[in-house]
């Protein structure tokens, strides 16, 4: 999975029209190796992968192997043209998951679970990854593998990995895909995927399918992108290795008491759950027997709207995907997979337009608070710095921004 600012909008919105406005951070990606100097990048196509080839066949990669991965791979302007144009991501939490975990895509998703019952049966078993974890990223990242994107494979990782932008993160991506084509698991010629090089139903990078790849059907090969056996068992074995730990929760909705430091609230902020139940946070489910994990109280839209306790199993969502709204809303949506009511919608105060954000941005950078870039959008640094002011300010300080707080600023 790659970085904020290299994986593409999730292709099942980006290409229905879903979030025709809007483009989210995803994924962390596969880190450079500490100390590795960066690859070559730029220059003659032609030398470029040349070196390439010199570097898989001292991975073990056989020539004839090689040869075929890289001959007739082109640059990709489109792929270029992708990476420099990601949007910013500006959808509330009601409004993303609300399009995102539809009653259609619910109905589908426990049906696909009924229809490969023995294959998610298999992947809690040895794995340990509920299927309501990974039947939700199977919806949200592909529509169960209806768009998994057009782009030649092959030739959007050559592109990235030639571009001098950041090529020690694409490099061993094309190097695996080299692998790939060796044990017969990719045509070159004809795979498609994501901009960014992702492959198949669950949207997964040639790494991480080399490593964490899985042949669920028996056919002697790992294709994520036809068997959805293979997309299921390679994306529990990768969700594990994660740190996804079976039979603990990742979500929990809450509802919450009059009164609540709500300072305390937002990832980051950690305590055992049952210090948040004694407060008077109730779990909507009445579960209580997780009160030993550690977990935060988080509060998409302040503490009016939809409240949540995330548990450490949360953590693999980030580590899918990096943006808030998107990792929340996947996370609910395997909660409903699994059985959980819809939450309650509450009456969340109303947030701010772009230009008041970028007004109250610049007014909390003026007194001292790390925003990063003034853009507009709530990201993480934005959301402190509005739980530090408004706690300053004697407001509850549940970190949503309201024309309130930009008032008092």
């Amino acid at each position: 999975m790659l970085l904020p600012s290299v994986r593409p909008l999730s292709l099942a919105f980006a290409l229905t029209g879903l979030l025709a406005s809007a483009a989210f951070a995803q994924p962390a990606s596969p880190q450079p190796v500490s100390g590795q100097k960066p690859p070559a990048c730029g220059g003659d196509l032609s030398a470029f992968l040349q070196g390439v080839k010199a570097e898989a066949l001292s991975m073990g990669v056989p020539a004839e192997a090689a040869d075929r991965a890289l001959a007739g791979a082109v640059i990709d302007s489109k792929v270029l043209s992708r990476d420099r144009a990601q949007g910013v991501f500006r959808q509330t939490f009601l409004e993303f998951s609300q399009r995102t975990v539809s009653q259609a895509r619910l109905d589908i998703g426990r049906q696909k679970m009924k229809q490969y019952a023995e294959v998610f049966e298999r992947a809690e078993k040895e794995y340990g990854v509920a299927p309501g974890v990974i039947t939700a990223f199977w919806a949200m990242e592909t529509d169960f593998g209806a768009v998994q994107g057009d782009f030649n494979t092959r030739n959007a990782l050559v592109t990235l990995s030639h571009d001098c932008r950041r090529p020690e993160l694409f490099r061993p991506q094309l190097l695996a895909l080299t692998e790939m084509v060796q044990h017969g698991d990719l045509d070159p010629e004809s795979n498609t995927g994501a901009w960014a090089g992702e492959i198949g139903q669950v949207q997964m990078l040639p790494r991480d399918i080399i490593e964490h790849g899985v042949d669920g059907d028996g056919d002697g090969h790992i294709n994520v992108k036809t068997s959805s056996p293979d997309a299921i068992l390679t994306a529990a074995s990768f969700i594990r290795s994660l740190g996804f730990k079976p039979g603990e929760p990742w979500i929990q909705e809450v509802e919450l008491p009059e009164n609540l430091p709500y300072e305390k609230s937002g990832l980051g902020n950690e305590m055992p759950a049952a210090e948040w139940f004694k407060l008077g946070v109730k779990p909507r489910d009445g579960n209580t027997s997780f009160g030993a994990l550690p977990a935060a109280l988080v509060l998409p839209q302040g503490r009016k709207g939809p409240a949540f306790i995330t548990y450490p199993n949360f953590s693999i969502y980030l580590s899918w995907n990096q943006s808030f709204i998107y990792t929340t809303s996947a996370a609910y949506f395997a909660t409903r997979l699994s059985g959980a009511p819809p939450y309650a919608k509450g009456n969340p105060e109303p947030g701010l337009s772009v230009d008041e954000m970028k007004v109250l941005q610049t007014k909390l950078d003026g007194i001292g608070h790390d925003v990063g870039k003034i853009d507009g959008i709530l990201g993480s640094g934005t959301r402190v710095a509005v739980q530090k002011a408004q706690q300053r300010l004697g407001m509850p300080a549940d970190g949503w921004p309201t024309a309130a707080l930009l008032n008092a600023l």
